[in-house]
């Protein structure tokens, strides 16, 4: 997925002062707005305009935000962030279940909100160049030389793939990805992939990091169906076990074998 300066935020609010003043707060902070106020215009004009970010409120007319949500989850990854008023935790992590990458609970301030988009922006450029690679018999490689059954992350564009298929992650997906990749077979407790996830330190619950592990398996089962690559240990975390003692990964071998992160990669 490439983003580009110019495309705008999209800000789908049906209340017009709010989305106005949302608007204004984004072009100040350098990012040009558009603003939709009915829930079905939403995926033509993501399909049309392929804005840098979606601010989605969550009770729209004519199709609700979690609708909108999973509609635009089924052929784009742009981030997405859900506006709610309503306060009930399992309204939160539905939305995150379907692929939204943040929340926002109103009353907010705008300030607030161009904070954490600049924050999930500077995500999805990603924090340097490096692109890590996963492959066979112990073996490293660059993202443009991998070999075939590989999990390949490239943190700058965006970009993952297992075995050459793309995976189609969101930013925090794709952090999440990044940093259990970082390494292998290491259980991560709940508490540090929360801390890799959000770098604004804001306070959410455990059951947030499950929502997106959820459907970060998904994805990755999807294309690996018999494997379970992130593996939950009971009361401590996740874990990545990617098997390369499949047909054409040479010797049989559990785990992840070869790394190539350099400094400055999105992982530690």
């Amino acid at each position: 997925m490439t983003l580009s300066n110019t495309a705008p935020i999209l800000i789908v609010e049906d209340e017009p002062k709010l989305a106005a003043l949302l608007a204004e707060y984004l072009r100040v902070a350098g990012m040009p707005c558009r603003i939709l106020s009915d829930g079905r215009d939403v995926v033509p004009a993501v399909r049309a305009t392929q804005p840098r970010l979606v601010l989605l409120d969550l009770m729209l007319p004519g199709m609700d935000g979690l609708e909108v949500c999973r509609a635009v989850r089924e052929f784009s990854e742009v981030p997405v962030v859900m506006l709610t008023a309503r306060a009930a935790e399992t309204d939160r992590l539905l939305g995150l279940e379907l692929g939204a990458d943040d929340y926002i609970c109103k009353p907010f301030s705008p300030r607030e909100v161009v904070a954490r988009v600049k924050a999930i922006l500077r995500r999805v450029r990603g924090a340097s160049t490096a692109s890590t690679t996963f492959g066979p018999q112990g073996t490293a490689s660059l993202a443009n030389a991998a070999p075939p059954r590989a999990l390949v992350i490239d943190a700058m564009r965006h970009h993952a793939r297992l075995d050459g298929h793309e995976l189609p992650l969101t930013p925090v997906e794709l952090r999440l990805l990044a940093t259990l990749a970082s390494h292998p077979d290491k259980t991560f407790p709940r508490a540090h992939l929360l801390d890799r996830m959000y770098d604004d330190h804001r306070v959410v619950a455990d059951r947030t990091v499950d929502s997106h592990i959820k459907n970060l398996r998904r994805k990755l089962q999807a294309i690996r169906p018999d494997e379970e690559i992130v593996r939950s240990i009971y009361g401590v975390g996740y874990r990545l076990e990617l098997r390369t003692d499949r047909p054409g990964m040479g010797a049989a071998r559990h785990g992840v074998a070869g790394i190539d992160n350099p400094a400055g990669a999105m992982p530690e």
